[in-house]
């Protein structure tokens, strides 16, 4: 037992050494980047659309509910989808550090317009970034 003790102290470690040479490629990472996202479209369909389905029905399951956004009276206002983006809201992450103005504005504008939602004021980057704090405006 002391030996096989002994052996698993010291061995396990070198198991998370790395065996070759590892480089650090700037060009391939893509951590905390988004692909361009272009129209609100891009934006729904990489972003959104994984929890609130591709119909914009939402779903309930593994013990966690996306809300749908077919037909929902709360994006009437649109600054209230906008807030929701940028900050999270429940379980829902929030956007703000990813996404820059005009990705939000431009799905927001397209799940207000989509999905049975016939809200047509428009959304603008101006507007979003009349709701992000003072120190992620000057990064902006």
């Amino acid at each position: 037992m002391r030996k096989f003790l002994l052996f698993s102290i010291f061995a396990v470690p070198l198991l998370l050494v790395p065996v070759g040479p590892v480089q650090a490629d700037s060009a391939s990472s893509v951590v905390g980047q988004v692909q361009p996202l272009n129209t609100g479209e891009d934006v729904y369909r990489h972003v959104c659309q994984g929890c609130h389905m591709p119909d914009g029905k939402g779903a309930v399951g593994a013990g966690a509910q996306f809300p749908a956004f077919a037909s929902n009276a709360k994006l009437q206002g649109s600054g209230y989808p906008v807030y929701v983006i940028m900050n999270g809201y429940g379980g829902m992450p929030w956007f703000s550090g990813t996404l820059k103005d005009d990705q939000i504005a431009s799905v927001v504008n397209y799940i207000r317009t989509h999905f049975g939602n016939h809200y047509t004021d428009t959304v603008t980057p101006a507007d979003v970034a009349a709701q992000r704090p003072a120190v992620q405006q000057k990064e902006q």
